[in-house]
This record gives structure tokens, C-alpha cells and sequence, in this order.
């Protein structure tokens, strides 16, 4: 008699259950991560549209802080949030017609500032540390009168003290170089570009009173990133079980023959 041949191969995938559900389940992790991701990337972006505004600062005043040419983010804020030390964003028509202001405010309504003791600003009798004046230059180039800031006004200063025209060179006004509270429109949070990060807490004034509480600028970068993350890691996922099923089929063995 004639011999008989056999012919027997190994099942092209293992037990059904374990390889879809594990699929589905992938796929099903794979879709949540990237609608989780699109939600925090675009969200992050909406709020930080909501909570922020980009401003171009075209004067040398604020360096080191901010350089002439930087780009920044400033919080929308009321004019009562402000607080001693805070680099805010406003429009004064005494000051500059039709264009936004970047200063410091060293003294609010109440306060009593003069320059200089013993080289340093004094605001309430205090003399401050200012570690964002540029290296080695002085509190103020020229001596500022005590003046008294007028309840909902401010005394404000740039970081460059030697170019900046800021409230000293307004001290014949009726206000005495103060601006209102109200013509604040916004408050520096960080340099975006070059991206030199959040601004440094004015520590010098905490003995005077309350400083600022950074904004949510962290939060929101941390969900654009994480979203970002989260939308390429999921939409990676198709990819890459398709690429470990081909590498696990190429290391099945060969078919085997029996007579």
C-alpha cells in the first residue's frame, strides 16, 4: 500500500479569547488616552486664552527682568489684586498715549517710598532687597522726595533704573508720578520667548505685606503637555501591535511533515 503523508501546522494564533479581548481592551485604552489628551491639549490652550493675554515689551526698562523685543504672558487681572513688587501691564495717557506700559510696582496706596538710604530703595521705612536690578547698579540713579502714594494709586519703577522712564520721571505730576489701580490691565507672569520661564518672586517686599500668587501658567503647561503625551501615545498604539503581531508570526516555527 501506498504511504500516506500528513501535513500538520501550528494554528495561526493562539486561543481566541485571550488575543481579542487583549486587542480590544488595547484599542479601547488606546481611544481613551488620545480623547483624553485632545481634551487637555485644546483645553490647556482655551485657558490659557481665557486667563492670559501675549505682549511684546519694546523698551530696554525692565532688564534684566525682560529684555527690549521679549515676548511675555501677563494674567488678566483687576487692579485690586495688585501687590508690592508685582511687574504689571497698564495704559496711562500721562505717561504714554495709545500703548501699554511694563513696569514694577514697588509702593501702593498708603505706602511712603524714597530713594535712596544707604544705597537701597525704602518703601514704609524698609529698605528692600531688589536682586532683579541689573549686577551692580544702583537703587535709582537720582534721589527720589518722600512721596506719599494716594490710596488706589501706585508708585511704580523699571528693573533698569537708569533708562526707565517711570514714575520719577513723572514726580511734578498732580499725582506724583502714581497711576491708578484701575489703568492696570494685566500681570506678568513669565518671559514665553526667549523662554525664559516664570518671573522670580519679588521676595524683598514680603515683610510689607502680601506678595502674588503665580497663575495657573504651570497648570496649563503641564495639560498641553500631558495631552500631548496622552494623544501621541494613544494614536501609537495601532502601529505598534501591528508591528509586534508580524515579529511574533515571523518567530512561529516551521510547518512539519509526518509519513
Amino acid at each position: 500500500m501506498g504511504g500516506e503523508s500528513t501535513t500538520r501546522t501550528a494554528p495561526r494564533s493562539g486561543g481566541r479569547g485571550t488575543a481579542q479581548v487583549g486587542s480590544r481592551l488595547g484599542q479601547r485604552l488606546s481611544g481613551l488616552a488620545v480623547a483624553l489628551g485632545l481634551v487637555l491639549f485644546l483645553g490647556g490652550f482655551v485657558w490659557a486664552a481665557v486667563v492670559y493675554r501675549p505682549y511684546t515689551v519694546p523698551t530696554s526698562s525692565m532688564e534684566p527682568t525682560i529684555t527690549m523685543g521679549d515676548r511675555v504672558l501677563a494674567q488678566r487681572i483687576d487692579g485690586n489684586e495688585v501687590r508690592r513688587g508685582d511687574v504689571v501691564v497698564f495704559r496711562d495717557k500721562s505717561w504714554v498715549t495709545n500703548a501699554n506700559v511694563v513696569k514694577r510696582v514697588v509702593a501702593v496706596g498708603g505706602d511712603t517710598v524714597s530713594c535712596c538710604t544707604d544705597g537701597k530703595l525704602t518703601v514704609n521705612g524698609k529698605q528692600i532687597e531688589e536682586p532683579y536690578l541689573p549686577k551692580g547698579s544702583l537703587a535709582e540713579v537720582k534721589n527720589i522726595p518722600t512721596v506719599k502714594v494716594p490710596e488706589g494709586r501706585l508708585f511704580l519703577l523699571g528693573d533698569e533704573r537708569r533708562g526707565s522712564l517711570d514714575s520719577t520721571a513723572h514726580l511734578t505730576d498732580a499725582a506724583s508720578g502714581t497711576v491708578s489701580r484701575n489703568a492696570v490691565s494685566a500681570r506678568v507672569d513669565a518671559v514665553i520667548w526667549p523662554m525664559n520661564g516664570m518671573l522670580k518672586r519679588p521676595t524683598g517686599f514680603e515683610d510689607l505685606g502680601a506678595l502674588s500668587q503665580p497663575g495657573p501658567l504651570r497648570i496649563i503647561f503641564s495639560c498641553v503637555v500631558g495631552g500631548a503625551v496622552l494623544v501621541l501615545g494613544g494614536g501609537a498604539y495601532g502601529p505598534i501591535a501591528k508591528r509586534m503581531a508580524r515579529s511574533r508570526a515571523g518567530k512561529r516555527p516551521e510547518p512539519t511533515s509526518a509519513s
